[in-house]
């Protein structure tokens, strides 16, 4: 087999750059989610407020760590790379899974419980920082021209995925084991899955083949290749991505991390009935990517773009309005189907757009960092930024914000190139299937 088979095979590129994602995200997802049962493990008795902060401050370094995780294994993809960086990120993904899984409690060992926890968390950090770009480079590179928006849309289709099975075992959990069972032992379940499912992932990136874009373009010694020296010859690209994200991932954090809590808190749902509000709606959004990747591949990437930043910036308002006040599960169901099915715009295609921007030599560093600036600043914040409003008396405030960042994407969106037909290697600048009819 040879290098050149990950284009012909586009399926096993698809798998293989994408299922990381599942157990990346889910890793990300159980250890928020699962914070309440395991916080009085690390942290003195007494205070539970305070243990959850605590914990919850350890989740927000992840965060701080992307940027940090963008650059290195940014940089590492495009000078070693896409497969190399794409081993490495499921590996530190294993690593701080089973780091979480095997602490020790405080009443063991006292806060040494917590350096691990928070080491394990800063190895989180850095892992979504690079998988995020080391996998919308290969998807985007190991897909023949044409097909690529399609391909690249599994990238959150698998992101979705990995929050649904969390989801789904934290349900089983709940309904299966007692609450003292859970704050106990049971917390450490989700992770000791999530380090046995990185591991066997582990194995199926390491039968990738190379793209042959990265191998093509990047014979021979280029000492500047991976570097911010050569990232910043392109400053335009990079506060574009910023820029771009901006709008986008407020959005998703907001139809997705928050919506459960927005729901229970604001709407005042029964905490199950939002929960499972939350997982429909997650599971036809997952199931739509698809469908919005290929049409991007016929009418190309700025259309579906700046639907998206209209359909935020002029439904938001209205849509939280409404959300606010929903007094089923039906109707919640039907108002965040329609926020999800707006940002698709934006999930569906912004890997594959970003990937497009830039040459091979910087392409990897060039979505990660920008990227995981704009998600750290951006998109981690959105739950926090909600909760700020709602605390000062202000929470329509909140709506506004969201659909200001959607603005200023949009005006983006307008002004820049189209990608779709973006040459990512020398060979597809000169050859035929870039024709189209």
């Amino acid at each position: 087999m040879t290098t050149h088979a990950a284009a012909r095979t586009p399926w096993k590129a698809v798998l293989g750059g994408s299922i990381g994602n599942l157990v990346e995200w889910y890793d990300w997802f159980v250890y928020s989610s699962f914070a309440v049962y395991f916080a009085s493990s690390f942290f003195p008795k007494g205070n539970a407020t305070a243990q959850l902060l605590n914990t919850l401050g350890i989740f927000a370094v992840g965060f701080l760590m992307r940027p940090v995780g963008g650059w290195l294994l940014g940089r590492y993809a495009d000078r070693k790379g896409r497969k190399a960086a794409l081993t490495m990120t499921v590996t530190l993904m294993s690593a701080s899974a089973l780091l979480i899984a095997i602490a020790p409690t405080y009443e063991t060992v006292g806060y040494f419980g917590a350096v691990v926890l928070l080491v394990a968390r800063l190895l989180q950090g850095i892992s979504v920082g690079g998988e995020y770009a080391a996998s919308a480079t290969y998807l985007t590179e190991a897909t023949p021209a044409g097909k690529r928006g399609f391909a690249s849309s599994f990238q959150y289709v698998s992101m979705t995925a990995g929050q649904l099975v969390g989801l789904g075992l934290q349900i089983i959990l709940q309904n299966t084991m007692s609450e003292e069972a859970l704050n106990s032992w049971g917390w450490r379940i989700p992770f000791i899955i999530g380090a046995l499912a990185a591991a066997v992932v582990f194995y199926l990136r390491r039968s990738l083949m190379e793209t042959e874009v990265f191998d093509e373009d990047n014979k021979g010694t280029q000492p500047e290749r991976g570097t911010l020296r050569q990232l910043f010859t392109h400053k335009r690209e990079f506060f574009l991505v910023i820029a771009l994200t901006m709008g986008g991932t407020v959005a998703y954090y907001t139809y997705t991390t928050y919506l459960t809590t927005y729901l229970s808190n604001t709407a005042g749902l029964p905490k199950s009935t939002a929960t499972l509000v939350s997982f429909c709606a997650l599971f036809i959004f997952m199931c739509v990517q698809p469908l919005a990747g290929a049409l991007s591949d016929r009418i190309g990437r700025r259309p579906l773009l700046i639907t998206f930043g209209f359909g935020s910036m002029l439904g938001t308002v209205p849509l939280m309005y409404a959300l606010s006040s929903v007094s089923g599960f039906g109707g919640a169901l039907v108002l965040s189907l329609v926020g999800l099915l707006i940002i698709t715009g934006y999930t569906s295609i912004n890997a594959v757009v970003k990937a497009e921007l830039f040459p091979t030599n910087v392409r990897a560093l060039g979505v990660a960092l920008p990227y995981a600036i704009a998600n750290a600043v951006f998109g981690g914040t959105a739950p926090y930024v909600a909760l700020w409003f709602k605390d000062s008396g202000i929470e329509s405030g909140f709506y506004w914000y969201v659909a200001g960042c959607a603005a200023v994407s949009l005006v983006v969106y307008f002004t820049m190139r189209e990608t779709r037909d973006a040459a990512l290697s020398s060979s597809e600048k000169t050859g035929p299937e870039l024709v189209r009819a």
